[in-house]
């Protein structure tokens, strides 16, 4: 079975290093295709650039956005940098083609190599002897929690991302959607992918991208495009659901940040990650 992420993310080597991609509509979101998705397919280039040597999982990725990408046909050009027994240094530029000019849509530096499952000992016991990680976040169960569907519309008016996933958000942070944001600057929730492929280190870089942006919980509606992501892989998750967490502490000239953590089902922290996103243009007639 072909699952989505993998059919719609999937590149095609063409020469040289690039790879020919076409981005799917429905990753798109706000004004523009979503950014982990965008990420996710820079690094599948990479993965196949990687292939030979079998340094296939990102371990770290960061992504420079510098247009917004839309779908269509992309090309991916990648760069090995260094590569060595555990793992190989890398970089990719994604860019379309728009009104007959090749504009770059994204700038990646990368880490790829093989990440551990979730919960493996380390092989060196005082190592293992100091291993920590963040609990969990608290969630009530997913049948508590509340669906595209529970919308006021119905989920008819969710962006296309949102039907490519499976997404229970923790109604204490939810009220943004009927016009009661908590204001803490919080959106968590359970997460999987509509079609229920097991999650795996490089389908966490579009995890970490796919909850509404905490804006939203700050009373600011609206499309916040991203400006840099950065994300570490930890542990390889288990299967089943992801506990996702993404909050903000900052929010400050013009922009915010927004800090992102990912549980597996079996408890295990596998991904962290850090944005830089512009705030929602404040409609027209505001200030």
């Amino acid at each position: 079975m072909t699952f989505e992420l993998d059919r719609t993310a999937a590149v095609t080597p063409v020469g040289g290093g690039a790879y020919a991609a076409d981005l799917d509509a429905g990753w798109v979101v706000g004004g523009g295709v979503n950014g982990g998705y965008v990420l996710a397919v820079a690094t599948a280039a990479l993965r196949a650039e990687l292939a030979e040597v079998g340094h296939l999982d990102p371990v770290s990725a960061s992504g420079y956005y510098l247009s917004p990408s839309v779908p269509g046909a992309a090309t991916v050009r990648t760069r090995v940098l260094r590569t060595g027994g555990r793992r190989s240094t890398v970089a990719a530029t994604l860019s379309q083609e728009q009104d007959g000019v090749e504009v770059d849509r994204l700038t990646v530096l990368a880490v790829l190599g093989a990440v551990a499952d979730g919960g493996a000992p380390a092989s060196d016991a005082a190592v293992e002897a100091v291993r920590r990680q963040p609990a969990p976040v608290d969630l009530p169960p997913v049948e508590q929690c509340v669906s595209a569907s529970d919308a006021p519309d119905g989920g008819r008016l969710a962006p296309p991302l949102m039907q490519r996933l499976d997404l229970r958000l923790d109604p204490a942070y939810a009220g943004w959607a009927v016009g009661r944001p908590s204001r803490a600057g919080v959106v968590q929730g359970w997460m999987r992918l509509a079609d229920h492929r097991p999650p795996d280190p490089w389908s966490l870089l579009v995890v970490v991208d796919a909850l509404p942006p905490v804006s939203f919980d700050l009373g600011l509606p609206g499309w916040a495009p991203t400006v840099e992501l950065t994300v570490h892989v930890r542990q390889r998750p288990v299967d089943g659901w992801l506990r996702v967490r993404h909050a903000t502490r900052t929010v400050a000239g013009g922009s915010f940040e927004e800090d992102c953590e990912v549980w597996d089902e079996a408890g295990h922290l596998v991904a962290q990650s850090r944005q830089l996103a512009l705030l929602p243009r404040a409609p027209r007639g505001r200030s």
